[in-house]
């Protein structure tokens, strides 16, 4: 019996260790394309976070000195920074975040000279894609996933040219099923968004954050009003789960 019981017992303990949060990160990272890969991080670096409200966050956009919560507003970008920071306290590291709420990636490219090549990062981490749908279903845009495709190429061959040594991050627009904004109307259209960004990444050789598959594997921890407010922005907790992947991709 007493063996019994700790067979049971350990069985258990295994289970809930396979679904903890780095655990989560891991796995899905370690399925991606690119998950064993990483980009070192060296010192004097720039780094720039871009995108739309979820990496925007709330920071004050007349702010422009680095490494600061008024740059870098209270989303994973910040949390990213912070641990970056932390981590690579010798390094002198710079870090930015000029994501804009609402964007999608033409409003991206209309100042990409100001908020990305003028500021001549090292590392770039790109995080776009959900207002490019989004915002097809009130009517508010007439975009559509080949405007997606050609525009994120566009984008990213530019800044390519500008600065050929750049390191390059994106993360996988990402949307959690049955929390407020989303719903069937989503799918399977969304879909083909992400499925495009990762080809992208793929075909200009950058690191690739697979979140949606991270926030689906988190379910199993917790519900999806645990991870965001409304389906797509992050909760404190969303944030730091989205924070704790963005990291596990440098070195």
């Amino acid at each position: 019996m007493n063996s019994r019981r700790d067979f049971i017992t350990k069985a258990a303990t295994a289970t809930v260790a396979a679904v903890t949060i780095p655990g989560i990160i891991n796995t899905a990272l370690a399925a991606s394309t690119s998950g064993k890969k990483k980009i070192s991080i060296d010192t004097g670096n720039v780094i720039l976070f871009q995108g739309d409200s979820i990496t925007d966050w709330g920071r004050d956009r007349k702010q422009t000195a680095p490494n600061t919560s008024a740059m870098l507003g209270g989303g994973y970008a910040m949390l990213a920074a912070s641990g970056l920071l932390y981590k690579y306290a010798g390094k002198n590291l710079q870090v930015y975040n000029k994501g804009i709420s609402g964007n999608k990636v033409f409003q991206l490219a209309d100042r990409w000279d100001d908020d990305c090549l003028n500021l001549k990062p090292n590392v770039l981490s790109i995080l776009i894609g959900v207002n490019d749908f989004w915002h097809t279903l009130n009517g508010s845009y007439k975009g559509t996933i080949e405007n997606y495709t050609t525009d994120y190429k566009k984008l990213l061959d530019r800044t390519k040219q500008a600065l050929p040594d750049l390191k390059l991050i994106i993360g996988e627009p990402f949307a959690v099923k049955g929390v407020k904004a989303v719903d069937d109307k989503w799918y399977p259209a969304f879909d083909e968004y992400r499925a495009s960004a990762k080809a992208i990444a793929e075909q200009y050789d950058a690191v690739w954050i697979p979140y949606q598959s991270i926030f689906d594997k988190a379910l199993e921890t917790a519900p999806g009003s645990y991870w965001t407010t409304d389906g797509v922005h992050p909760s404190v907790a969303g944030s730091q789960l989205m924070a704790h992947a963005w990291l596990e991709t440098v070195k």
